[in-house]
């Protein structure tokens, strides 16, 4: 399937630059996969209308890190690095990161911000299709200062971010480790969360530690040719159990945001804990999750491409023509949709 199929042209006006203000007063798009039906006039608050006793919403609990740092190379004081945080390999606490700004070879050694905090290049992966990034390997000079260091990693889509660091988390998140924040969630307030538990809506909670994928736009032609990054994910059997009793009685499972999708279909209704390439592309047979909250993603993205997989690429391209026309803000800190 060509990967031009995705590629959703959006005004970068509507592009979210700072969150909205509370957080579930962003616009809600109900997308009935059903009926090919597309539903405007809602707002994220109004979510318990959807949803009623025994109906199983699941979030990822991931917590962002300040996984961006900037510095320069020690022999060239003048040349800028960022590198991105993406995985610690505990065996020898070393990190695999993205070098999202210059050029790293092995041997290299960057200071960063504190001057107190190297970074020394211990292996790099050459560079993925066209974009300028490249992920290396290395070892920090003192790991306890790099929540000192970092700073929120926020996409590259959204320039000059200087709000509250917490408005980058949801208001659930509790584990450590993400380097991009699982935005569906960002919505739901703790006023929200107690009017869904007062209706009987069970909660569960997977952990799936975001990688890069969730912002890069997929470089290959055809999109089944797209290698997914590994992220590390937990399902837990209290989750699976949730969600047996949910099937048994008639209910729904609902994922909060494509990192719980993934982390569902990956375990199959099984405990689970390692590492998944799960990727979801159309044609995927669901085999857990019934409906889907979501923010609206990036082009080509293998985000984007999960939710055509989960409704229809049509019915999803037909529903973010009519977010643009009605002025709805887009990704990360923008609005969200309902796919029931």
């Amino acid at each position: 399937m060509k990967t031009e199929i995705f590629d959703i042209t959006v005004p970068p006006e509507l592009i979210a630059q700072v969150p909205l203000e509370p957080r579930d007063y962003s616009k809600l798009l109900v997308i009935n996969k059903r009926e090919e039906g597309i539903y405007h006039g809602n707002y994220f608050y109004h979510l318990p209308h959807f949803f009623g006793k025994g109906d199983v919403l699941v979030f990822n609990d991931s917590r962002v890190i300040p996984a961006r740092l900037k510095g320069h190379k020690e022999s060239s004081p003048m040349e800028e690095v960022v590198i991105l945080l993406l995985r610690e390999y505990s065996k020898d606490t070393s990190w695999e990161v993205l070098v999202e700004v210059g050029t790293l070879n092995e041997g290299d050694l960057v200071v960063l911000t504190p001057p107190e905090l190297k970074f020394k290049v211990l292996s790099v992966k050459e560079r993925v299709g066209k974009r300028q990034e490249h992920l290396a390997r290395g070892e920090f000079s003192d790991s306890s200062l790099i929540e000192k260091a970092g700073q929120p990693p926020v996409p590259p889509y959204i320039h000059n971010y200087t709000g509250d660091p917490e408005r980058y988390q949801t208001v659930y998140s509790r584990i450590k480790g993400s380097a991009a924040c699982p935005t569906a969630g960002l919505h739901f307030t703790n006023r929200l969360l107690d009017e869904l538990k007062a209706k009987g809506v069970v909660f569960a909670f997977i952990t799936l530690h975001v990688g890069i994928d969730t912002f890069m736009p997929i470089l290959e032609s055809e999109i089944e040719k797209h290698k997914i990054y590994s992220e590390y994910c937990e399902v837990s059997e209290e989750v699976c159990q949730a969600i047996k009793e949910a099937k048994q009685e008639g209910n729904k499972v609902v994922a909060v945001g494509t990192t719980a999708v993934r982390a569902l279909e990956t375990s199959e209704g099984k405990p689970f804990s390692g590492w998944t390439s799960k990727y979801i592309y159309p044609k995927y047979n669901f085999k857990i999750v019934d409906q889907l909250i979501t923010n609206f993603h990036y082009p080509k993205s293998s985000n984007l491409v999960l939710v055509c997989a989960f409704a229809g690429t049509q019915l999803i391209k037909e529903s973010y023509q009519r977010a643009i026309d009605l002025k709805y803000r887009f990704y990360s800190f923008g609005d969200s949709c309902l796919i029931i």
